[in-house]
């Protein structure tokens, strides 16, 4: 089967949920853990197992949703959408494209190296399956230029073991083309756009766990000249960082230093024009996994996981005051999801409920102020 047109389509209409369980509080909860929430039935599997569970016991010994920021005077409200087609987790970012959120790689079914490739349209509330990326991996660094969706890298083995290959998808409809690889192989690497420019910043190398590490890299690929160019790093390495830009600067916000025993508040804007990196008020709340995006002028982030917690804190972030302030929290808080921004939402998808990669989930959340 080939081309979007013919590809499977799920969609669906707002979950009806109601009761005391549903009330948009952020201090709901207790000792900080998140408040009680449906089980979204259905919706999430192990790695190891094929089908379908509900939600684990171990996701509200670890959901922790208390932030230390000031709320703001309007913490806003989530609502669930329509679920992912299979439950997915460790993404790591999700990125728009003409209205549409793109989700590539990651952990689906009971492998860690999945090429899959689903977009989902807010207007319809309905999950499209597009061509698949060549080379399937997880932690894929993503980003958009035009109507150009880059994949950048990624783990083909579970967080660790990294490739090179780099992808385009959407120059030449629903079909993918390999572009000049990475200088050296990384996984778990912050992508953005700067005008046309991609900017791969951080990430992690090894090939296993006791040989991860955290890297400070920070390269700049321009299709002009399909090449890939040395910038100034950043002032620590770091992955699963959440990554945005904000008139041309681009922010780097949390993330873990070679794991997630060491989650970082750090926040570092990095200016172009100088090849400058400059020290901003840290994130209150230290993780990793989490997603970032702009969402009316604020960078918000939301989600997360740390030591044996998984976040569902939902902090912004304002650019000209260079304060923080709470939200409210996730319904259902996970960490290696998908979140963007379209219209007047911000979209969340996929993720793992507990620390992890060992559970995915199909939960797609939406969040607004309006």
């Amino acid at each position: 089967m080939s081309g979007i047109d013919r590809r499977l389509m799920l969609s669906g209409g707002l979950v009806a949920l109601t009761g005391p369980a549903l009330a948009q509080n952020p201090h709901a909860g207790h000792a900080g853990h998140a408040p009680h929430q449906p089980h979204r039935d259905g919706q999430f599997e192990r790695l190891n197992a094929p089908g379908r569970v509900d939600i684990p016991d171990i996701h509200h010994q670890q959901a922790y949703t208390t932030s230390p920021a000031p709320m703001a005077a309007n913490p806003g409200r989530w609502t669930p959408r329509a679920p992912l087609p299979i439950p997915r987790t460790e993404m790591a970012w999700a990125v728009g494209r003409e209205g549409r959120m793109h989700l590539v790689g990651g952990y689906a079914e009971q492998r860690v190296d999945r090429p899959y490739h689903h977009i989902y349209d807010p207007a319809s509330n309905a999950w499209i399956t597009a061509a698949e990326v060549p080379r399937g991996a997880n932690h894929v660094g993503v980003a958009v230029s035009g109507q150009r969706l880059y994949a950048i890298g990624g783990f083909i083995e579970q967080n660790r073991t990294p490739h090179a290959e780099c992808f385009v998808w959407g120059a030449e409809g629903d079909r993918w083309t390999a572009i000049r690889p990475l200088p050296e192989a990384c996984g778990a690497i912050a992508c953005i756009n700067v005008g046309d420019r991609i900017h791969a910043i951080g990430g992690a190398i090894g090939n296993t766990f006791e040989t991860r590490k955290s890297i400070d890299w920070h390269l700049v690929y321009d299709p002009k000249d399909e090449r890939w160019t040395k910038l100034a790093p950043m002032p620590l390495g770091r992955d699963h960082v959440g990554i945005v830009n904000v008139n041309g600067t681009i922010h780097i916000i949390g993330g873990r230093v070679d794991s997630f025993h060491t989650n970082s508040v750090l926040h570092h804007t990095y200016d172009a024009a100088a090849d400058k990196w400059t020290a901003r008020n840290h994130m209150p709340t230290p993780r990793s996994g989490h997603g970032a995006v702009l969402y009316r002028g604020k960078i918000f982030c939301m989600g997360g996981e740390g030591w044996n917690r998984v976040y569902g804190q939902n902090e912004a972030y304002d650019p000209v005051a260079d304060r923080w302030e709470a939200y409210a929290p996730m319904l259902t808080p996970r960490h290696g999801m998908g979140a963007v921004a379209i219209g007047d939402a911000i979209y969340v998808a996929g993720g793992g409920p507990q620390m992890g990669g060992g559970v995915k989930s199909a939960i797609h959340e939406a969040f607004s102020l309006a």
